[in-house]
């Protein structure tokens, strides 16, 4: 079906940058929204960022907008999140999600069938 695979976290400083990865298999191409959630220790799953291929324009978590980009590379089945002046509150596993349909709240756990395993970013002050 759907195969989701994150790549690129790590330990980051707070004030620098990251650039996490989701490397799409399968019928990647009818996914109507792709995008990034969090969660944090103790925490519920938070959404980040969702990407929409049709052109409408990209959702954010307000903890977020202005510091990072979600992008699609649909060549590649890829879809990119730029982390940028990095908080110790951004430590969180990241998860790269997807769905076919993309109906309700964008920042819905529930609204997203695909989910990658996830990728652990921890930044330091």
């Amino acid at each position: 079906d759907v195969e989701l695979v994150e790549s690129g976290g790590g330990p980051a400083e707070a004030g620098g940058s990251h650039t996490l990865s989701c490397r799409g298999s399968g019928y990647v191409d009818e996914m109507r929204c792709m995008g990034w959630f969090r969660q944090a220790p103790g925490k519920s799953r938070e959404g980040v960022a969702v990407f929409y291929p049709s052109g409408s324009p990209p959702d954010y978590a307000d903890s977020v907008k202005g510091r990072f980009t979600v992008s699609r590379d649909s060549a590649m089945h890829t879809v990119t999140l730029q982390l940028n002046d990095l908080k110790p509150e951004d430590t969180a596993m990241y998860y790269c999600v997807a769905d076919r349909i993309c109906q309700g709240p964008w920042s819905a756990p529930v609204a997203y069938v695909y989910w990658g395993r996830g990728t652990q970013v921890t930044v330091t002050s």
